[in-house]
């Protein structure tokens, strides 16, 4: 089910009185609203008067509902929420490649990753590559592009203090290889590709906010480039935990004709993998990517022969979680965005269901940890 921001404003006080009376623990009752409780709350709660304060109401207040509802004495049922969002092996949350990286000091990416901890994520996400270029300093790219790097500010250590302060913390860092193949016409390769014909026929909108432009990765150019700064990434960064691609490691459907193109993107990933392990054994190799079915029908993405290390289902397409489900039990997890956080009590309900990612949809990771722990913790 989807609600709109009003629909959740308007049920917001009901349902955080309804909650607390149906998460109660009992014979036969989940510890946690399921999506179809919540479905006949917010059936109830629509028909309620609402009542705002005169400048509106808090931006996040509409935006979550607690799990736990936590009023004297419930100390038992908050230490029941949180042992289940600690059972999960990976509670994640993603980050752009700018998020961290605007030229932050030292102690401002330690105070940060310590704030991800107190909000109960174990693991950052943080993107290291983009539209064609590294965040960090790359003798590959310099070689093969005449530039080290993206053209924006980062101090050039800030990964290495993320990795050191998150191990200091019990955390993990996955390095995420944002927008994959894919370029846009903002990047600063993206002329070179074009003249050089690195680019596979059409234009990719999968995304309709921008045009995406996809490399052809059957171009031994693009693929020894692609093979070589991941292989260079795990050396160079050599205590990362993993890194991640998602479904921009694709062609989609409607790019490029009829064509089939997923022999040759099976082909350049499982080289691109092999070459990452020959560099570093210990760094996990992983995919968010869509199930198995829609990843090879609809974007030449057999992902389940590219020899992942570990599989994360995305599920942002709300109306179809249930539908998903067997899918991210039958793998290590699933990645929802914040606007889903009313899918946290099934998740955290099902003990198949290993690991969970969380997408900040405005690119706000800050105040999206923190709508987490409240709707964990009702606080």
């Amino acid at each position: 089910m989807s609600l709109s921001r009003q629909g959740l404003k308007r049920s917001n006080v009901v349902l955080l009185a309804a909650l607390g009376a149906i998460s109660i623990m009992g014979a036969g009752l989940s510890f946690f609203v399921s999506q179809r409780e919540f479905q006949q709350v917010s059936a109830f709660a629509a028909t309620a008067p609402l009542s705002l304060p005169p400048d509106g109401i808090d931006v996040d207040a509409d935006l979550f509902f607690p799990l736990a509802n936590l009023q004297e004495g419930n100390s038992q049922q908050l230490a029941q929420a949180t042992a289940l969002w600690n059972s999960k092996e990976i509670r994640g949350i993603y980050m752009s490649r700018y998020r961290i990286t605007n030229n932050a000091d030292e102690a401002t990416i330690r105070n940060r990753v310590r704030y991800y901890k107190q909000q109960g994520i174990n693991t950052i996400i943080h993107g290291v590559w983009g539209n064609g270029c590294p965040m960090y300093d790359s003798g590959v790219m310099l070689k093969t592009f005449g530039s080290s790097r993206c053209p924006n500010r980062f101090q050039s250590q800030w990964l290495d203090w993320m990795i050191d302060e998150a191990h200091a913390q019990g955390m993990q860092v996955h390095a995420y290889f944002e927008k994959g193949i894919k370029l846009d016409a903002g990047s600063p390769i993206f002329e070179l590709a074009r003249e050089n014909g690195w680019f596979v026929p059409g234009v990719d909108r999968t995304y309709p906010s921008v045009d995406h432009y996809v490399l052809d990765v059957e171009n031994p150019v693009v693929s020894q480039f692609f093979e070589q700064i991941l292989a260079e990434f795990v050396r160079k960064y050599s205590t990362i935990d993993a890194v991640q691609w998602d479904d921009y490691l694709g062609y989609h459907a409607a790019v490029g004709g009829n064509v089939d193109r997923t022999p040759h993107l099976t082909g350049f990933v499982q080289r691109m993998r092999s070459g990452m392990k020959a560099a570093n054994p210990n760094v996990s190799f992983d995919i968010c990517h869509h199930n198995p079915y829609w990843g090879a029908r609809y974007f030449a993405a057999d992902w389940e022969n590219w020899g992942a290390d570990r599989v994360f289902i995305q599920a942002y397409n709300d109306a179809n979680f249930y539908d998903e489900l067997g899918y991210i039990e039958r793998y290590e997890g699933v990645a929802i965005s914040d606007n889903q956080l009313h899918r946290l009590g099934d998740i955290l309900n099902n003990s198949n269901i290993k690991s969970v990612l969380i997408f900040p949809s405005a690119g706000d990771p800050v105040s999206a940890a923190r709508r987490v722990n409240a709707t964990i913790t009702g606080r």
